[in-house]
């Protein structure tokens, strides 16, 4: 129970600080890329600008223009450093789409010609005018019988976003992961004065079974001697009914106290037998009550298990289904479901609230709107919990169309 809390405790922090840290990422690198996105869209602007053209005209429309730059203040260190290829395609309808030259920012150039040509002929068929090509962001610029189209070179820049990239996932990570081991040692330091206060909870029950065992011994012994004595008679009858009602529970207490401090030991048991042995002595406990016990199940279904305990499972549901049934039929049905056996108790009864869904398999709960246990102290159920628990399954309670389940799966 306090490993599954913990558990819980280091889930929560580390699912918080990993959602802060995607979301710190995505708003960083998103926001970056927006404003590296509309800062390329700038560069590759003003570098149009600067583009002029001459010896170019409608009825010329085959000569190759000569290009060069209009004189401008190179005042940005990005665009003094960034490589910027143009390229001038034509838009007539006799050589529609024709490259008609090409324009290198500098001789370092890692493009050819016939591959900028190439690339220009993609964008083309684009009909975006801004966007991403390969490591290369371009801009296309109507200018009425040509089109311009400006790459920028962003390898070196891509690069270095990946590398920035790569190395906070790797210390993001590798701080991730102390902080899991500082989260598991404050989730233990957190849940450890519970876990005590738990452990000396179960002390004090199973003392408390233990020394109460004897006086009830006691009492029920001088009982008897004196109803051999006096005979009987009503005030003795409640001091040994009450008597009985005390060793019942003081037997529950030391049966909880047992499954919660005793390792059980598990070996294959037929699951099968043992549910239906159980079944056979409350028949005629169903049948003085008018009702009817109906079982179905299937044979050689076998578990890893302590049978004793597997026993006092089915004893407790059965039981206590038929003392809570409002109809005349209680089902007990075994089959196997997925690689687990799954025993089911259901009867007819009033709906348990689901709030209280959980809470009627605590010890000493009790409701008058739920069913509670067999000796009415509110431990049958934590007892059955305690054992499908042990057996590494679970038990759960269900209520559908005026039918109250119990099903267990180990």
């Amino acid at each position: 129970m306090f490993r599954t809390s913990r558990r819980k405790i280091v889930a929560a922090i580390m699912s918080i600080l990993v959602v802060l840290w995607i979301s710190t990422l995505a708003v960083i690198y998103g926001s970056s890329y927006i404003s590296m996105t509309k800062e390329n869209k700038e560069l590759m602007q003003l570098h149009a600008e600067m583009v002029v053209f001459s010896g170019y005209s409608k009825e010329d429309g085959k000569t190759p223009p000569e290009m060069g730059r209009r004189k401008f203040d190179e005042s940005s260190p990005r665009f003094r450093l960034e490589n910027f290829y143009s390229v001038v395609v034509s838009n007539e309808d006799s050589n529609k789409g024709e490259v008609l030259g090409v324009l290198e920012k500098d001789m370092n150039s890692v493009y050819s010609d016939a591959e900028l040509e190439k690339l220009a002929a993609d964008v083309m068929n684009r009909s975006k005018e801004f966007g991403k090509v390969g490591n290369l962001s371009y801009y296309k610029e109507d200018r009425g019988y040509t089109t311009l189209v400006v790459f920028m070179d962003n390898t070196v820049m891509n690069d270095n976003v990946s590398t920035l990239f790569k190395y906070t996932l790797i210390y993001g990570a590798v701080a991730l992961v102390i902080i899991f081991f500082i989260s598991s040692a404050l989730a233990k330091r957190i849940v450890k004065p519970l876990e005590e206060s738990y452990e000396k909870q179960k002390q004090f029950i199973s003392d408390a079974g233990h020394e109460l065992k004897t006086p009830v011994s006691v009492v029920n012994a001088n009982a008897e001697l004196l109803a051999r004595e006096i005979g009987e008679n009503q005030w003795l009858d409640n001091i040994r009914y009450e008597n009985e009602r005390m060793g019942n529970l003081v037997t529950q207490l030391l049966d909880l106290a047992r499954m919660e401090n005793v390792e059980t030991e598990l070996s294959e048991v037929d699951f099968s037998r043992i549910v239906e042995g159980e079944c056979l002595p409350f028949e005629s406990i169903a049948f003085e009550k008018g009702v009817t016990l109906e079982t179905d199940i299937e044979s050689n279904i076998n578990v890893l298990g302590d049978a004793s305990k597997l026993k006092q499972l089915v004893s407790i549901l059965v039981d206590n289904a038929l003392r809570h049934s409002e109809g005349d039929k209680v089902f007990v049905s075994l089959k196997k479901d997925s690689g687990q056996a799954l025993l089911s108790v259901k009867n007819k009864g009033a709906e348990i609230p689901a709030d209280q869904r959980e809470k009627i398999f605590e010890r000493f709960y009790r409701a008058d709107s739920a069913r509670t246990d067999t000796g009415n102290y509110g431990l049958g159920l934590a007892i059955a919990k305690s054992i499908a628990v042990a057996h590494k399954g679970n038990i759960e309670v269900l209520c559908n169309d005026g039918f109250v389940e119990f099903v267990v799966r180990i």
